[in-house]
């Protein structure tokens, strides 16, 4: 590129994405499809640099993206071999042996004044109520293995899927929609004298690709928002302590349930996530409180059916970018920050940074831009860290030195706050914008064990038959819709046998 007027008053009028994966695919595929007629979308991969792939559990803003870009939910599961999650359930975290469902959804019915959970906390005083979950249809279907799409959309649900496949669904999609795939490595991030910003990109064959915005979907590496423009990353290890995963693919050899399986471990925990044709394992765990041997081992002792790759470990920092844009270049996925998978939030974050850039896509880029953007995304993700935090802080567990760790740890204010609120109230608040919404603090809060020491006073305006009832009006509906629902395994069979070819 030759002598350029001033970088920071150019239209953007050609974006390149350096990295493919589910981040690269899903900014692509975002990008094209709303603003491909007036902006070029190039996307540059190189076939030797894998991915972390690891990602394969989402949460029900997936559902909302894929309907905002059009896309065939049908064709989506056949093409990802994907099942249906309804929840989490987190076995062992609470205490050895203990067990409950984060889902989707709601539980019982709030009053203006107050939430449900204070009308079932008096109804626990008083004998009156059954667990928590009865209250709650996802929860119930997920217990029962069961799933249909109701009418209405009756029931939130998420998909586990296989991130390979997506990222390859992504790229056709986008693709279609007129962005181009470049090819290569690159071995060098050219950047003007002056701004600092970023100019082109070098291959290894020697091409150059200019742009005029660059997104950095390279990864854990951070090529472009560390590497080059030299954005710090702020470590959270400190309320985080897990910092290495190994993951292990699996042959299926049962129908698949809907709802991911989080089973707490001596030094972390491990996931099973079930697809159509193959099961998802893998450990995260502390390299200060285990080794990798007896990581693994304990891995491969707990999986069944026949292993479809050799486990491989990842090392992560828990943490995120101080800032995520800067200049003409924006960090989405794992190079802006990266929290472990506990509550699958990570394909979430992606899918929040091509929101915000779609929301925000500038004609020319501005500071004030720039720094509601990362404003934004910091209270996005730091929230997601408090929620995450929050299962390792709140157990019962002290069987290990890793527990012990964790539940002596000063947990940020934003979190102690919450919990305090929680225990001496059974109040929760959503804040702003956030993901997890009262029912998932509610859900977690309970079931790793906090006992609110008082409820609401409008919980006692009603009689104790005048409770039984209200709670009763709530369960039995919900038990009957379990009971007319088809088994999760055969649904999904038949609805991905009825796809259609890839719309959008």
């Amino acid at each position: 590129m030759h002598a350029m007027h001033d970088v920071a008053s150019r239209p953007i009028k050609r974006v390149v994405i350096v990295g493919g994966g589910t981040a690269g695919w899903m900014t692509a595929a975002a990008l094209s499809k709303t603003l491909g007629l007036r902006v070029e979308i190039v996307l540059v991969e190189s076939e030797e640099i894998g991915t972390v792939g690891v990602g394969e559990a989402t949460i029900p803003t997936m559902v909302t993206f894929h309907r905002l870009l059009d896309i065939n939910e049908q064709a989506f599961m056949a093409a990802t071999q994907a099942t249906i999650k309804l929840g989490i359930a987190f076995e062992h975290w609470r205490a050895p042996g203990h067990r409950y469902i984060h889902s989707f959804g709601t539980t019982g019915k709030d009053h203006w004044s107050a939430g449900f959970q204070h009308f079932w906390l008096k109804a626990q005083t008083r004998g009156l109520a059954r667990d928590y979950g009865d209250y709650c249809l996802e929860l119930r279907a997920a217990d029962e293995n069961r799933f249909a799409h109701l009418p209405r959309g009756g029931m939130n649900y998420a998909f586990h899927l296989d991130a390979g496949l997506y990222a390859k669904f992504m790229r056709a999609f986008s693709e279609r929609h007129g962005a181009t795939r470049i090819e290569g490595r690159i071995v060098d991030v050219k950047t003007e004298p002056d701004s600092g910003w970023i100019s082109a990109l070098r291959l290894a064959d020697g091409s150059e690709i200019a742009g005029d915005l660059f997104i950095d979907c390279s990864g854990l590496r951070g090529l472009l928002i560390g590497q080059t423009m030299g954005v710090e990353y702020e470590d959270w290890s400190h309320w985080l302590f897990n910092d290495s995963a190994i993951a292990v693919q699996t042959e299926a050899v049962r129908d698949a349930i809907p709802y991911t399986r989080s089973i707490a471990g001596d030094a972390g925990w491990q996931w099973r996530i079930p697809l159509q044709h193959r099961v998802g394992n893998g450990i995260v765990f502390s390299s200060k409180h285990m080794d990798d041997d007896t990581a693994k081992r304990q891995l491969l002792d707990s999986i069944e059916g026949r292993r479809l790759i050799e486990p491989r470990v990842i090392r992560f920092t828990p943490g995120q970018r101080r800032e995520v844009w800067r200049g003409n270049c924006i960090a989405i996925g794992l190079s802006s920050g990266f929290i472990e998978p506990l509550e699958s939030t990570n394909i979430h974050l992606i899918q929040r940074g091509v929101i915000r850039l779609m929301q925000m896509f500038p004609n020319v880029i501005a500071q004030s831009d720039i720094d509601e953007y990362n404003r934004q995304a910091a209270d996005e993700i730091e929230s997601i860290r408090d929620f995450v935090v929050m299962h390792y802080k709140v157990t019962d567990r002290d069987d290990t030195p890793y527990w012990r760790a964790c539940r002596g740890m000063t947990a940020p204010p934003s979190l102690q706050r919450r919990i305090d609120l929680f225990r001496d109230t059974a109040r929760v608040f959503r804040e702003g914008n956030e993901l997890f919404a009262e029912n998932s603090w509610i859900q977690v809060m309970l079931g790793q064990g906090i006992r609110p020491k008082h409820y609401h006073p409008a919980a006692d305006v009603m009689s104790d038959a005048e409770l039984h009832d209200f709670l009763e009006r709530i369960r039995v509906p919900i038990e009957k819709t379990v009971a007319t629902l088809p088994a999760h395994a055969a649904y999904v069979r038949d609805y991905c046998s009825r796809s259609m070819p890839a719309a959008g």
